[in-house]
């Protein structure tokens, strides 16, 4: 991460970084719940790798260039099983803050949980904000793709798909898409699926917390913070 982005006082997202300026709510946020004043150094960006620093006041005055982050590759995506009460947004909020760039909410066979067509848009809603929250704070300049729910086929059909199960080897960059199953563990029928395996570690993980390990283990590979088993 660049100096600039870390040292700065807040960051946020803007449609426009020729002319940025602030939706209501994130000013709101900004004033309000971070206290900042005029005249301190934040970063805006367009959400898609382009970002440059303002000063903060009535308008956002830009005091630097337009910089340009390169998409890293691969593209790390984590499909999680649908969970019960708040524990998928907690799980998008941490695989945002990693740097997972796709989220897919997934409805596996023994999911608790049923998104009806009626709420389904308003539950993707809900993350899509909960992801932007989360690369405000921890300074991303891309926004990460949540999705649409998708059903189990269409997430293993997804180029590069791994099914974490216990005892599989360790991720791999060259499978950098994760499939996390419900707590039930995965149905005969998606188990027989021509998935490869991916393990997660010694211990049976709650849905959440395996979509936080995969997000961060890739993530990590990715960067080579740590290297390939």
């Amino acid at each position: 991460m660049r100096r600039e982005l870390r040292e700065a006082a807040a960051h946020a997202f803007v449609s426009d970084l020729a002319v940025p300026e602030l939706a209501p709510d994130e000013r709101h946020h900004l004033e309000r719940v971070l206290r900042l004043r005029a005249g301190e150094d934040v970063t805006v960006s367009d959400g898609a790798g382009r970002w440059r620093r303002c000063r903060f006041g009535e308008t956002l005055e830009p005091v630097g260039d337009i910089q340009h982050d390169e998409r890293p590759l691969p593209t790390v995506t984590i499909a999680v099983a649908l969970t019960k009460g708040e524990r998928l947004d907690w799980a998008v909020q941490k695989l945002t803050e990693l740097g997972v760039d796709r989220i897919v909410p997934m409805a596996a066979a023994r999911s608790v949980v049923r998104w009806d067509a009626d709420r389904a848009a308003q539950h993707t809603e809900r993350l899509r904000r909960i992801a932007r929250a989360a690369a405000m704070q921890s300074r991303r300049t891309r926004l990460p793709a949540v999705e649409d729910v998708h059903s189990f086929a269409d997430a293993a059909a997804l180029a590069g798909a791994v099914l974490a199960e216990p005892g599989g080897p360790g991720p791999s960059l060259d499978h950098p898409v994760v499939l996390v199953g419900p707590e039930g563990g995965w149905s005969r029928e998606e188990a027989a699926t021509d998935v490869s395996r991916v393990g997660l570690g010694a211990t049976v993980l709650r849905t959440e917390t395996a979509a936080v390990a995969a997000g961060a283990l890739l993530c990590a590979l990715r960067i080579g913070l740590v290297g390939p088993g």
